[in-house]
Order: C-alpha cells, then sequence, then structure tokens
C-alpha cells in the first residue's frame, strides 16, 4: 500500500490528486517552483517542497529535481498528473530506478507508445486497424514525397513523437509537398528533439472518438467507455461528451473491444486512453470505418467526463 505520494505537478490535477489521496488516507507532498509557493496546491497538500526557480525547465521538467524531492521527503510513490513529464519514459525509468513507485504504465511501455511509428506497428500486430499510411525507412525529403504519393492525396504529414498537432502539416497539392516536409521536420525537431517523421491518409469526415482503459499488474485491461472529441480547433479538443452520438451498440462493442486489444498488447497497466478515428462511409456492415490513432499513456484531462458518466474516481484507481 502506498503511504506517501509525491505529486509531479502542480494546478487543478494535483489538487485533484491531493485529494484522492486524502480521501484514501494517504500522505501527500506537493512541488512548487519560486513563483508558486503560495499556490494552492500547495496548501492542499500536507507537505510541501521547493523543486527550483519559477522556469519550468528547472524545476516541474527537472526529473533530477524532483526525484531528490521525493527522496527526501520520505515519498514512496510519484504521481506525474498531466502535462509536464507525465509521459516521458526517462523520467518513469528514473522513478524506479530511485526505489520509487510511479503512478502510471511502466517506463518501457511510455517509450513504445509515446513513439507514434512503434505504436502503429504494436496494435496493427494485435489486430487493430491504423489509419492508412506508411513510414517511409528513407526520411530524405525524396523519400518522404514518395511516400506521400503512395499514400495519395490529402495526406497528413505526422511527427514520430509527436502530439498536440506539433509535427503535423496537411498536404492538399503536390506543389505543397516540400515546404510542408520541410515545416513539419523543422517543427519536429524543435518540439521533440526528433525530427522522424510518416505519412496518413486524410481521413474525410471524421469522428474523433477516444476509449477509456484501466488495465492492472496481471495483464487484465477493461474499458470504461468512450468519449467523443471531434469539436477542435488547431487539433486541440474544446468539447468532450459521453457517450458519443456516432456509435451504434454494435460499433462501440467493435472500437472498445480494440481499445482492450491495443493495451493488451503492450501490457499496459493503470490509466490510458485510446484514440480513434470513426471514418463514415457507404460500405457494409454499418457504414463506417475506425482506425487506431495513437495513445495517451496518463490520466488526461478530460477523465472528469468518464468519471461523470460511470461513478467511478479514476484518480483512487490509480493509487490503489
Amino acid at each position: 500500500m502506498i503511504k506517501r505520494v509525491l505529486i509531479a505537478n502542480r494546478g487543478e490535477i494535483a489538487i485533484r490528486i491531493a485529494r484522492a489521496c486524502r480521501e484514501l488516507g494517504v500522505e501527500t507532498v506537493a512541488v512548487y517552483s519560486d513563483i508558486d509557493a503560495r499556490a494552492p496546491h500547495v496548501v492542499a497538500a500536507d507537505k510541501a517542497v521547493s523543486i527550483g526557480p519559477a522556469a519550468a525547465a528547472s524545476s516541474y521538467l527537472s526529473i533530477h529535481n524532483l526525484v531528490a524531492a521525493a527522496r527526501a521527503t520520505g515519498a514512496d510513490a510519484v504521481h506525474p498528473g498531466y502535462g509536464f513529464l507525465s509521459e516521458n519514459a526517462h523520467f518513469a525509468e528514473a522513478c524506479e530506478a530511485a526505489g520509487l513507485i510511479f503512478i502510471g504504465p511502466p517506463a518501457a511501455v511510455i517509450a513504445q507508445m509515446g513513439s507514434k511509428i512503434e505504436a502503429r506497428r504494436l496494435v496493427r500486430s494485435a489486430g487493430v486497424s491504423v489509419v492508412p499510411g506508411e513510414t517511409p525507412s528513407d526520411q530524405s525529403n525524396a523519400g518522404i514525397r514518395r511516400a506521400v504519393e503512395r499514400t495519395g492525396l490529402p495526406a497528413l504529414l505526422k511527427a514520430a513523437g509527436g502530439g498536440g498537432g506539433k509535427g503535423m502539416r496537411r498536404i492538399d497539392r503536390n506543389n505543397e509537398i516540400e515546404a510542408a516536409i520541410d515545416a513539419a521536420r523543422r517543427e519536429a525537431v524543435s518540439a521533440f528533439d526528433d525530427g522522424t517523421l510518416y505519412v496518413e491518409r486524410v481521413i474525410k469526415r471524421a469522428r474523433h472518438v477516444e476509449v477509456q482503459i484501466v488495465g492492472d499488474a496481471d495483464g487484465r485491461v477493461v474499458h470504461l467507455f468512450e468519449r467523443e472529441c471531434s469539436t477542435q480547433r488547431r487539433h486541440q479538443k474544446v468539447i468532450e461528451e459521453s457517450p458519443s452520438p456516432a456509435l451504434s451498440p454494435a460499433l462501440r462493442a467493435s472500437m472498445t473491444d480494440a481499445a482492450v486489444q491495443a493495451a493488451q498488447a503492450v501490457r499496459y497497466r493503470n490509466v490510458g486512453t485510446v484514440e480513434f478515428l470513426l471514418e463514415e462511409s457507404n460500405e457494409p456492415p454499418d457504414g463506417t470505418r475506425f482506425y487506431f490513432l495513437e495513445m495517451n499513456t496518463r490520466l488526461q484531462v478530460e477523465h472528469a467526463v468518464t468519471e461523470l458518466v460511470t461513478g467511478l474516481d479514476l484518480v483512487r484507481a490509480q493509487l490503489l
């Protein structure tokens, strides 16, 4: 049983984690940068420790400072929340090496699913459909161009280590390919220190649906239904609702089964989200197809929507 948790985050999610811990009788340690010394999340915890100056790179993104704070305060576990280092395999690995419980999936799983290319390969091997496209071994501009031409237009260029729309460019015409490759690679290197790109076919009239999953240490995975998140601005979700109005009972069963399959393929542990694109078509049997998009290896901002629908406390589930 976890006795003391260092919350490696700030703001709303840190307060949310502190509340769940308090209800379970687990002590909490807040961390704060110089500018956050009097922030609400600091007051919400049982203890608090400074981890550096205001710049996030020197505090909330400092693996060394966070692990040192956990050891200095006698914490036996670390909860990363969302954002910051929540999907950083090196952070999870550092916690494990220091004898701390990382409240999330294993470091190896974070690394596998953090690579969009590796994630596509793994779930495809588990029998889950992925968005049609190609990952060219030739990463030169000419190699990427040939992959785009084979995939067909319109196409999307995506960063292998990407997320949040960074390193993504849509290509509608042949004369846009070179500029899109340069821009996507430049942005990918800046954001993820990795300029590897892959190509996907644009799914027209697509809906974005994500499935909440929970896995235990024995390899068992269950789903907690879906969230519809098609209303977006600049690839950022604006509205989430559950259940999705686009899913029939049969389609819901197929999609949630696919999410569980994808998670089982990597022996997923803790909470996570499997995202799909839903394509409308005129093909039988029900005129729809769905494709794996990516997996988020953390608690998502939108987890409260699932909590409202199911009546379950996902943060509490992470701690048990």
